[in-house]
């Protein structure tokens, strides 16, 4: 079994209309999904992908409305990849994220920025050769979109406690002392370290857990494999657009397996994702309290026929 690289990036905001402009109105990724934190049912949970909602390009936030601003460190991810399509696109980018007071900056051949909570992005172009994972926007030209993952960094006290985990058992590959690359029959994607910078904080503007990828068929047995291998992983948890398991590696990131199925369309329609506040069938007899709760999102979409 090979896993297929990042399947989603769960991260925490204090504001979510703050957080939605940002990474649909600026970034032009697409809002595929708005639920809820199923362990916290009065917690939004929303998620922005590509136009079809796939793996590889989910990023998605909780909204502890109003939280302090957190600060990564050791055993937190501190900087999500991206993908971009070629050399021309980081210039795009850098005008565009400039314009809205990101502050990008250059490091070598990527671009680095920050969003409005303090979350670090990296655009690097891409030497995959994996499908591009790209999402619709008026003011984003396709050839400079955001097409999905390139990898992630976290922070590590000793990130050689945490080669066995990753090759052995989650069959990473070495691409140096302090990075894998995890790649399957379709997609791939790294994970690298850091010499952490002392304790972090959790809060607004940081990493809550990242995800890779498996299909429906192999995840039950990814539990199984953890298990045998020692692992200390949760049971597998229906979370209606998936299934997961988690586990936090040696260094401390808490890693989640995530399969591929039934997806954010759930059978219906793709032209419809976002729109409407998804629960999960164990919290349908809630949705009158849940609804009350949370702030109104509109749909990102639909001032682009005035621009039309």
């Amino acid at each position: 079994m090979k896993l297929e690289g990042i399947h989603h990036v769960t991260c925490i905001t204090g504001d979510v209309l703050l957080n939605v402009d940002f990474y649909t109105r600026v970034l032009g990724l697409r809002l595929v999904g708005k639920s809820v934190n199923q362990d916290d049912p009065l917690v939004y949970h929303v998620f922005y992908s590509d136009e079809r909602g796939d793996p590889g390009a989910d990023i998605t936030f909780f909204e502890y409305r109003g939280s302090a601003p957190g600060r990564a460190g050791a055993g937190m991810i501190h900087r999500v990849a991206w993908r971009v399509g070629a050399a021309d696109s980081l210039a795009f980018w850098e005008r565009r994220l400039a314009s809205e007071g990101a502050s990008p900056r250059r490091e070598g051949d990527s671009l680095l920025f920050r969003d409005p909570e303090g979350l670090e992005h990296q655009l690097v172009v891409d030497a995959s050769h994996d499908p591009p994972l790209i999402a619709e926007h008026p003011d984003i030209p396709r050839e400079h979109a955001l097409i999905g993952f390139d990898g992630v960094r976290a922070y590590a006290r000793n990130a050689e406690r945490s080669r066995d985990l990753l090759e052995r058992v989650l069959g990473a590959a070495s691409r140096s002392s302090t990075s894998w690359e995890l790649r399957g029959a379709k997609r791939g994607s790294w994970f690298a370290f850091d010499p952490a910078p002392g304790p972090g904080r959790p809060g607004a503007g940081t990493v809550h857990h990242v995800a890779w990828g498996t299909s429906m068929a192999e995840h039950p047995r990814w539990h199984e494999h953890l298990l045998a291998a020692g692992v200390h992983a949760t049971p597998v948890i229906d979370r209606h657009f998936f299934h997961s398991i988690y586990f936090r590696e040696p260094n401390g990131v808490l890693f989640e397996i995530a399969d591929d199925g039934p997806g954010f369309a759930g059978g219906g329609s793709i032209e419809e994702l976002g729109r409407r506040l998804i629960l999960p069938p164990w919290f349908e007899d809630q949705r009158e309290e849940i609804e009350a709760g949370l702030t109104p999102i509109p749909d990102p979409r639909a001032t682009w026929a005035r621009k039309a």
